[in-house]
C-alpha cells in the first residue's frame, strides 16, 4: 500500500516503491521547502559504479529535479577502511594512488547522471578532505563520546558480522560515517542522507550524532534525517547487477554498451515493474501504460526493450545506445522479430559486433569456399562436417542463406569493413574479419 505524503519528493518515492525506512518529520521538512540538500555515499573500492548503484544515484537525480541539491560523497577516507554493512567478511584495503584513480572515475560517470551547474548544481565531494587531518586524541574525545558501544552493537550492520570477527578497523566505519554526515551539514547544509536499507542504521548514528553536538531545531524539531530504499535484489537473491562473469559495471571499459543493454534485454517480466520504477526517469503513469501493453504480447518483449533503451541511455548516452540497438537487432531481430541487414551497420556499429563474437580472420586464398569459411570460423571441424551443415540448410552469410557448399568466398557481398557474418542455425554467430 502506497503511504500518502505530501512533499513530491516522497510521494515520488513511495509511489516508485523507494521507501524502506524514513525519518520522522522529513514529509513536513521538504512539504515546507522542497530545497534540501541531501548526500549518498558511494564506495570507491573498484574504478567504476556497477548497477547496483544506480538506484542511488537516480535518488540523487529525483532529489535534483523536484528542487533539491545532490551531494555525491566519494568515500576517500572511509574506503580506506570498509563498511561492514551488508557484507560477511572484511575487505582488502586500497592505497591511496588506487583510491585517487577510482574516485576520478567514478566522478566522470556521476557527472554524466547529475546536474553538476549552476549555484544549487551536484556536488562531488570526497570526506578525505575533513577525515584525513583528523587526529586520533580530538576524534575520541569530541565526538566518539557521544556514541555509546551499546548503542552501535545493537546495530543490524554491527550485530549481523560478530560471531564472524569484526575488526576495529571495520568497527569504526559507523563513527566515522556519522561524522561525515555532521560535516556535510556544517560545510554545506546537508539535513538529509540517503541509501539502501543495510545503510539505515549508520544514518541514523548519523542523525543522532548531529542531535547530541547541534540539539535540536526550532520547536523540537529534528536537523537531520535519513531515507533508506529497498535493496534491489535479482531471482537468486543477491544484490541486483552481479551475473556469472561479475558485475554490470557502468564503465563501458568493463562492460560493453552491448552487454550492457543485455543484461536488461534478459530481465523476466516479474521483475519489469519494479526495474522500470526505480531504474528510470519514465513517468509512473508511462510505465503502468507500456506494462498493460506489454500484457497484451510479452512475446514482443515491449517492456524489456524500453527498459534496456532506458538505462543504457541514461548511463552510456543516445548514441551508444542506438548503436548497441542496432547490434542486437541484427543478431535477435527488432520488436517485429526480424532481423537487420548487417550490411547497414556502420564502421563503429561493426567494430562493436565484432567485440562482442567470436571471430577469426578471413580466409585470403582467392579459391577457400563455403565450406573452407565454415570451418575457419569454427562452426565445423571437418570438410564433411560443413558441407552437411550447408547442404542440410544451416548457415546464412550476412542474413541470406548459403546454400552451395563449393560457392568461392569472393562471392559473397561483404559488409561495410570486408567482415562476413556467419550464422548457423538460429542465434549461433560468428565473423570473419579482413585484414
Amino acid at each position: 500500500m502506497v503511504a500518502s505524503y505530501r512533499s513530491k519528493l516522497l510521494a515520488e518515492f513511495s509511489e516508485r516503491g523507494l521507501i524502506h525506512e524514513v525519518s520522522a518529520g522529513l514529509d513536513d521538512r521538504l512539504a515546507r521547502d522542497p530545497a534540501i540538500s541531501a548526500y549518498i555515499g558511494f564506495d570507491p573500492s573498484a574504478n567504476s559504479l556497477h548497477v547496483g548503484h544506480l538506484m542511488g544515484v537516480l535518488a540523487l537525480r529525483r532529489l535534483q529535479l523536484t528542487g533539491g541539491r545532490p551531494i555525491a560523497l566519494v568515500g576517500g577516507g572511509t574506503g580506506m577502511i570498509g563498511d561492514p554493512s551488508g557484507r560477511s567478511a572484511e575487505r582488502n584495503l586500497l592505497n591511496r594512488a588506487t583510491l585517487d584513480a577510482n574516485r576520478g572515475a567514478i566522478g566522470a560517470q556521476l557527472a554524466r547522471l547529475l546536474d553538476f551547474s549552476g549555484a544549487s548544481g551536484a556536488l562531488l565531494l570526497d570526506n578525505l578532505e575533513w577525515l584525513g587531518g583528523l587526529g586520533m586524541i580530538d576524534f575520541l574525545r569530541d565526538t566518539g563520546k557521544h556514541l555509546s558501544v551499546s548503542y552501535m552493537l545493537a546495530k543490524d550492520s554491527v550485530k549481523n558480522r560478530l560471531e564472524g570477527g569484526l575488526s576495529f578497523t571495520e568497527f569504526s566505519y559507523m563513527l566515522l560515517q556519522s561524522y561525515d554526515f555532521l560535516m556535510l551539514r556544517k560545510l554545506h547544509g546537508a539535513e538529509l542522507q540517503m541509501g539502501g536499507s543495510d545503510q539505515w542504521g549508520n544514518i541514523t548514528a548519523g542523525s543522532e550524532l548531529i542531535r547530541r553536538v547541534d540539539g535540536d531545531g526550532r520547536e523540537g524539531a529534528p536537523l537531520a534525517f535519513g531515507l533508506c530504499y529497498p535493496l534491489l535484489l535479482a531471482k537468486s537473491g543477491e544484490k541486483f547487477g552481479k551475473t556469472a562473469e561479475g558485475a554490470v559495471w557502468l564503465s563501458a571499459e568493463r562492460t560493453s554498451p552491448y552487454a550492457f543493454r543485455q543484461y536488461f534485454m534478459d530481465q523476466p517480466d516479474e521483475a519489469l515493474e519494479e526495474l522500470l520504477q526505480r531504474l528510470t526517469l519514465d513517468e509512473s503513469a508511462a510505465i503502468h501504460a507500456l506494462l498493460q501493453e506489454h500484457a497484451k504480447n510479452p512475446g514482443g518483449r515491449a517492456g524489456q526493450r524500453r527498459l534496456a533503451t532506458a538505462v543504457t541511455t541514461l548511463v552510456h548516452g543516445e548514441s551508444e545506445e542506438l548503436r548497441a540497438r542496432q547490434v542486437a537487432e541484427t543478431l535477435f531481430g527488432g520488436p517485429e522479430g526480424r532481423g537487420s541487414d548487417p550490411r547497414a551497420l556502420d564502421a563503429s556499429g561493426l567494430a562493436t559486433l565484432a567485440a562482442e563474437l567470436p571471430t577469426a580472420p578471413l580466409p585470403s586464398a582467392a579459391e577457400a569456399t563455403l565450406i573452407d569459411l565454415v570451418i575457419a570460423v569454427g562452426f565445423a571441424a571437418s570438410k564433411s562436417e560443413a558441407r552437411r551443415l550447408v547442404e542440410q540448410g544451416g548457415i546464412s552469410i550476412n542474413g541470406d542463406a548459403a546454400a552451395d557448399p563449393n560457392a568461392l568466398g569472393s562471392s559473397f557481398s561483404r559488409l561495410n569493413d570486408g567482415s562476413l557474418l556467419l550464422r548457423k542455425g538460429r542465434r549461433d554467430y560468428r565473423m570473419l574479419r579482413a585484414g
